[in-house]
């Protein structure tokens, strides 16, 4: 065992021994006299999950519940009548809805896919959050629309949250005459929850009438929250009556069985048509209502989407979004000082990612073979527990030894939603030095303001002294004002190699202020506008040594339409101060010296009743000592509602003194959905820049809740050898198939 390994092994077992005596001392709390009350009705041989909402509790049982409006008028009752339901048996948790519509005609409903977030909000759909520990922090998302999509994310807070979570559930809706209906059940073996079998949830409802733009809740949602009002727990309701299931093995075991054939021209020597097959698995098991263990043996990715290219024309290194499921569960326990570590949130700003999960496994472009590992997160009592123990296999063709990564993460609940908390994060290769992370944070929220901060250091051989990074940042976020500050260090020789960083060495001081005006309502001179945005922002970034890398002061207008639709406009003008030259473009370097340019911005999104629509962009203005135009288009045609075009297309014209260049990007995917748990998709890719074009194609079948069949085809070719255009380079073609045995 390595000596990562050792330590990681000590803390799982007294974390076992800490959660063995909090199972005792969990118990919900009195619910808020302010905010209502649902009362689950137990319905002892369940029913039929088939939209119909035609069993007799429906008669028995009212379900008369008075919405509130979030959008477009705050605290003002839904114009739209919803009942509901919440019933339970032995084994699910059942909710249950009739949604009334004045325009039933009206109603929006073109996506089936899982987890396409956005695509199903822009429908009819019912959300609801159940805050099973009833602790306001942490808890569970669940979304679905007319045709059943199925949208579910694990979340920590209300910025911290994982897509990627994918328990066992079952939605089903009908439409009638009036409205639509839906049923849903969620085996609690799915959800964790604290011990004892009488329990008092946190619960609240989300419904949106699309073709309206209207967004409603259960209780009063501030509307400058957002889509993210969901998330905010502190305003949930309380659901009492429930009886849930006596603990069992709570064991799922997800065996799986991979066939492939490999082609790799570029290999050493070169790869035609190589069979290969594997068999692996994944295990979770309960080990309390509120904590999880997952171990892996041979772990394997083949179902995984390509890497979305993206155009930089920064000196800086791009960000990809973690993909893989096993380290997306349970990924917001590992967020740091107010990052992700691999979500589409992560990477974006200067804020360094502490633990960033695709240095596990992937090392310089290529997957590095994974052994094994396991890993133990969830609550106990007033804790959050993180622990992740990976090693991975030798990989001579790229000279990476195999190493073992280890992570430590406990964050403990104080106030009504904040934390203080501890991250230490350990990469050992094999044969070489270790790297070390350790560090402090806290997220205090009070009210409409968020307050994080955060203190690490590094130990790195040979780079010993200037090895911290500390940050301090506010966030005051009103519907009509807001405002955000930051302060953010990044020593020298700060190195977390299980991290992500987009730049090192420096310091930087931001800023922002937002005026947000709604129009008079009634009033006919705005009738279509919703709302109005005025935002002023600045920031300056400079070395340790003082040097000023870059500064920028940024002045935006933007308004939202009550149609759906969204503009943005913005003015920003910048600094660049290179102390080394970088190249921006095969041939096309930019040299050393002070930049300052000028250069507008302006977007529109269309509404999401339209059938072509999306954002179209354009960037104009100057850039370093020459100038750039960027026209931009990334969005959805929708040609039937399992047949939909999602084009993306970036035109960079750049003319410098060193020499002219265009770096275009297009890219397409196509999918054909069968049903909401099967889908046909393909993703073209076509970078100027890289000179590649690239296709996955993937189908997935998820045949019994589950349990999942993918066939996927892969295939890179190159643009950049003369008389060949688009010469192959590498393909894959895999099967895999997965079975989940839950016990």
């Amino acid at each position: 065992m390595t000596p990562s390994l050792a330590r990681t092994a000590t803390a799982f077992s007294v974390l076992l021994l800490l959660s063995a005596a909090a199972r005792a001392q969990v118990q919900p709390p009195a619910a808020p006299g302010a905010k209502p009350v649902i009362r689950a009705i137990e319905v002892p041989d369940g029913i039929k999950v088939d939209g119909k909402l035609d069993e007799a509790v429906y008669t028995t049982v009212s379900g008369a519940i008075e919405f509130v409006q979030q959008e477009p008028f705050e605290g003002q009752p839904a114009t739209e009548k919803t009942e509901l339901w919440v019933l339970f048996d032995s084994k699910n948790l059942y909710l249950s809805f009739r949604m009334w519509d004045s325009h039933p005609e009206r109603m929006i409903a073109n996506e089936m896919r899982r987890d396409q977030a956005l695509d199903i909000y822009n429908n009819e759909n019912m959300s609801f959050v159940l805050d099973t520990f009833h602790d306001s922090r942490s808890g569970y998302f669940f979304m679905t629309n007319m045709l059943g999509a199925l949208r579910d994310v694990q979340f920590q807070s209300e910025k911290q949250n994982n897509g990627e979570w994918n328990p066992v559930w079952n939605p089903k809706a009908q439409k009638f005459e009036g409205g639509w209906t839906l049923e849903v059940a969620i085996p609690f073996k799915s959800i964790r929850y604290p011990a004892g079998t009488n329990q008092a949830w946190g619960i609240n409802f989300r419904r949106a009438v699309r073709w309206k733009n209207e967004i409603t809740f259960i209780t009063k949602v501030p509307a400058s929250t957002g889509a993210g009002g969901i998330y905010r727990l502190q305003d949930e309701a309380t659901l009492v009556g429930l009886k849930v299931p006596a603990a069992g093995k709570n064991l799922d075991i997800i065996p799986f069985v991979t066939a492939r054939t490999t082609t790799d021209k570029v290999a050493r020597p070169p790869i035609t048509n190589k069979g290969a097959g594997d068999v692996g698995a994944d295990l979770k098991y309960g080990v309390t209502k509120g904590l999880s263990a997952d171990l892996t043996y041979n772990t394997d990715f083949a179902q995984v989407e390509d890497d979305l290219q993206q155009v930089n024309l920064t000196r800086f290194g791009v960000f990809f979004p973690e993909k893989r499921t096993f380290f997306l569960e349970g990924q917001g326990i590992f967020d740091f000082g107010g990052q992700s570590g691999g979500g589409n949130n992560a990477g974006a700003g200067d804020i360094p990612t502490m633990f960033f999960s695709r240095q596990i496994g992937l090392a310089r472009g290529t997957a590095v073979p994974i052994i094994g590992g396991g890993r133990l997160t969830g609550k106990a009592g007033n804790y959050t527990i993180g622990l992740v123990d990976i090693q991975t296999e030798k990989a001579d063709a790229i000279r990476e030894a195999s190493t073992n990564f280890g992570v430590v993460r406990l964050r403990r609940d104080i106030l009504k939603k904040s934390y203080i908390g501890v991250l230490a994060t350990q990469r050992n290769p094999s044969g070489g030095a270790d790297n070390l992370m350790v560090g402090a944070d806290t997220n205090i929220g009070i009210g409409l303001t968020t307050i994080n901060a955060y203190y690490a250091k590094t130990d790195t051989p040979g780079r010993s002294g200037h090895d911290g990074s500390y940050m301090g940042q506010y966030d005051y976020n009103a519907d009509r004002y807001g405002a955000t500050g930051q302060g953010l260090v990044v020593e020298k020789n700060f190195n977390p190699q299980m991290g992500f960083m987009r730049r090192q060495d420096f310091r930087t001081v931001s800023g922002s202020f937002r005026y947000s005006p709604r129009p008079a309502r009634g009033g006919t001179r705005f009738k279509p506008f919703r709302k109005f945005y005025y935002l002023a922002q600045s920031d300056r970034t400079t070395n340790n040594a003082g040097f000023l890398q870059s500064r920028s002061v940024t002045g935006a207008f933007n308004f939202d339409l009550n149609s759906g639709g969204i503009f943005t406009s913005s003015i920003d003008r910048e600094h660049e101060g290179l102390e080394a030259p970088f190249q921006i473009a095969p041939g096309v370097r930019i040299p050393i010296g002070a930049y300052g340019f000028t250069h507008v911005q302006a977007s529109y999104q269309f509404p999401a009743n339209y059938k072509v629509r999306g954002t179209v962009r354009a960037d104009l203005g100057q850039f370093y000592n020459g100038t750039k135009q960027t026209v931009s288009y990334a969005g959805r045609i929708e040609l039937s509602k399992q047949l939909t075009v999602e084009p993306t297309l970036s035109l960079n014209f750049v003319d410098l003194p060193a020499g002219s260049f265009k770096n275009n990007l297009v890219q397409s995917r196509v999918t054909y959905t069968l049903t909401p748990r099967s889908s046909f998709g393909a993703l073209v890719q076509y970078s100027s820049s890289a000179r590649t074009l690239s296709t996955n194609v993937r189908f997935r079948w998820e045949y019994i809740p589950g349990s999942d069949l993918y066939v996927v085809y892969n295939e890179g070719r190159t643009t950049a050898i003369p008389d060949r255009f688009a010469d192959l380079q590498n393909r894959t073609f895999v099967v895999k198939a997965t079975r989940l045995f839950r016990y």
